[in-house]
């Protein structure tokens, strides 16, 4: 399976409504960051559906190397240097 873009090198924080339905990028592709536009079509690629069960802020992985799909679990400190 091909690698992920890195969308970004850092997290975004955002604020998710309780019972709402989430779809998190999982190839980078997306130009709205962190969540899914459909950039993955014809990629092995599909969006990671999501839901929370009280509101709360958070912060959403966008470099797309963390274990804890979609909140972000500090794997952008570990990036290479951008060239």
């Amino acid at each position: 399976m091909a690698e992920a873009v890195v969308a970004a090198r850092t997290p975004v924080r955002v604020e998710l409504e309780a019972g709402k339905q989430y779809f998190y990028c999982a190839c980078g592709r997306s130009a709205d960051q962190p969540f899914c536009d459909g950039s993955h079509e014809g990629t092995d690629f599909t969006p990671k559906e999501f839901t929370v069960e009280s509101d709360r802020k958070a912060l959403l992985c966008r470099c797309k190397r963390t274990q804890d799909a979609p909140f972000c679990d500090g794997s952008h400190a570990h990036l290479p240097a951008a060239g």
